[in-house]
């Protein structure tokens, strides 16, 4: 285990990788819908994240429509989603990016939401994850599917100073809806 010093507010980073996607012929990929599929794990993907208590204050979104449309069923599954904002740049985002764009959360922001797309988010976590609750790393490392979700927490005083090992990867889990 890592030894850290708290400093400022518990934060929590939830990683949701988009539910599965359809492959339609001529579509271009960041054009691409949910399959089936996914369209049932978006909303499990949601009810999921109220039941375990993890609704963020704000969500940052890839522009892709799957992403889009996992955060809009996962988020029609709460009383009044929180305001969402869609950035260009998590699609297909490496970790830098996708740490540039969490750098730049308001301050007052204590829970976020990140959809996006693999490789990127899985190593995001990967990075972030100085430790891990049970087997939480083994998970990730194994595999982060459609629909996975991963919980980082970590204390700061902004989202400006999360850096590579600072959280702790308190859960994974991996919604699937019923047909």
């Amino acid at each position: 285990m890592i030894a850290r010093t708290a400093t400022g507010p518990l934060r929590r980073l939830v990683v949701l990788r988009h539910a599965k996607s359809a492959w339609p012929e001529g579509v271009a990929d960041h054009e691409r819908p949910l399959g089936p599929r996914g369209r049932r794990d978006a909303p499990e993907a949601g009810r999921v994240l109220a039941a375990a208590d993890l609704l963020p204050d704000l969500a940052l979104c890839s522009t892709a429509v799957r992403a889009r449309h996992t955060w809009e069923l996962a988020s029609a599954q709460w009383g009044t989603p929180p305001p969402v904002r869609l950035e260009p740049e998590l699609y297909g985002a490496d970790v830098p990016e996708l740490l540039s764009a969490l750098r730049e959360t308001p301050s007052d922001v204590v829970a976020l939401l990140l959809v996006g797309h693999n490789p990127g988010l899985e190593e995001l976590v990967l990075t972030l994850a100085g430790d891990g609750v049970d087997d939480a790393l083994d998970e990730v490392r194994v595999k982060f599917p459609t629909s996975a979700i991963a919980v980082l927490a970590w204390h700061g005083t902004s989202w400006r100073g999360l850096e590579p090992g600072a959280a702790l990867l308190t859960s994974v889990m991996v919604p699937r809806g019923r047909t």
